[in-house]
């Protein structure tokens, strides 16, 4: 799907510097993966060790023309007579609402996919079993974090008929985003492991932030032998359909 500058601009909430018209149908975040220059939305992205706004002007040269910034550049007719410069306060939380507002297009069943490991095997396997018979538009490789689930999510299009997309956390508070931006109709947990476990203060506390994917989620699927899921879970006001596999319980949906 393509997108004009000045609703991007509405979208997420900018100011905008700069006049030139525009269309936008591919988000960059990494100057290294730029593939159509004249149709891409550069998120200048700073991290404790690098800085998106310091390669601005390689990306002008390359031909990009549509950037989004927390600082707009000194002089900016003159040294990018041709630039779109969408100034925001955080560039991270505006290519996440951006994600947010494009997955709000679509009335189609999203599958979301958490858990300590095996994410990216449960949605290659769903996507093998499902793409024979409809369109399917998932995560590339393990695009499953606080960037990667907002440019799988862009990835939809007018002729997506199904989502699959992973959501992996590393600390607390971290899915709620993810969640907003994936919107799943369907949840899934694959397991509850070790991983990442030294940011949480107790595996009850990982397994109800991983479980904030499924809030909203009409079907919630798990593993109903895991005594802690199973017993986090029970203290969720969670209305949908719990879909979960036993080993064990003869009456479980998945025996």
């Amino acid at each position: 799907m393509v997108y004009t500058i000045e609703k991007i601009t509405t979208l997420i909430g900018a100011r905008r510097f700069g006049n030139e018209n525009a269309k936008v149908g591919f988000l960059l975040t990494d100057s290294r993966s730029l593939c159509f220059p004249e149709e891409t939305l550069f998120f200048a992205l700073k991290s404790g060790r690098n800085d998106g706004h310091n390669y601005i002007p390689e990306l002008y040269r390359r031909g990009v023309r549509n950037f989004v910034v927390c600082d707009v550049p000194d002089n900016y007719e003159k040294t990018y007579p041709k630039a779109n410069f969408l100034k925001v306060v955080d560039t991270l939380e505006a290519l996440q609402r951006l994600a947010e507002r494009h997955r709000d297009e679509f009335n189609i069943p999203v599958v979301g996919i958490t858990g300590s490991n095996g994410k990216t095997m449960v949605k290659e396997w769903l996507y093998q079993l499902l793409s024979p018979s409809m369109f399917v538009t998932r995560s590339p490789r393990s695009y499953n974090s606080q960037i990667g689930v907002p440019l799988s999510v862009w990835l939809m299009n007018e002729q997506t008929q199904v989502g699959v997309f992973e959501a992996g956390i590393s600390q607390p508070g971290e899915m709620l985003a993810l969640r907003d931006i994936i919107q799943p109709t369907i949840a899934v947990l694959t397991n509850l492991g070790t991983a990442h476990q030294e940011n949480f203060q107790s595996m009850e506390e990982k397994c109800r932030e991983k479980l904030v994917l499924f809030h909203d989620a009409e079907v919630a699927v798990y593993d109903g032998d895991d005594e802690l899921v199973t017993s986090v879970f029970a203290t969720l006001d969670y209305k949908g359909e719990k879909l979960y596999w036993s080993r064990r319980d003869q009456k479980a949906p998945m025996y």
